[in-house]
């Protein structure tokens, strides 16, 4: 284990025998074949999170005064 995953689940509780217990659950309930799909999906969602979380949100443009689109007038024809 890595030190963010000890970390993490040392900040849960979880020891050696509940991460073993859940991962026993994890194999029953979707099978081999499917938790390497699972997995890497699940790494691509955190790379994507954290790239989005470490991007600067751009600040929303107000709406300039001059360049609104005049109404036309009906009658003005």
């Amino acid at each position: 284990m890595d030190t963010s995953a000890a970390t993490l689940a040392a900040i849960f509780g979880l020891g050696v025998p509940e991460l073993v217990i859940i991962l026993i659950i994890l194999l029953v309930l979707f099978g081999g074949a499917k938790l390497p799909s699972l997995a890497k999906g699940l790494g691509q969602s955190i790379k994507e999170f954290k790239k989005a979380s470490k991007d600067e949100p751009e600040a929303p443009k107000a709406p300039e005064a001059g360049k609104t689109p005049a109404a036309k007038d009906p009658g003005a024809n």
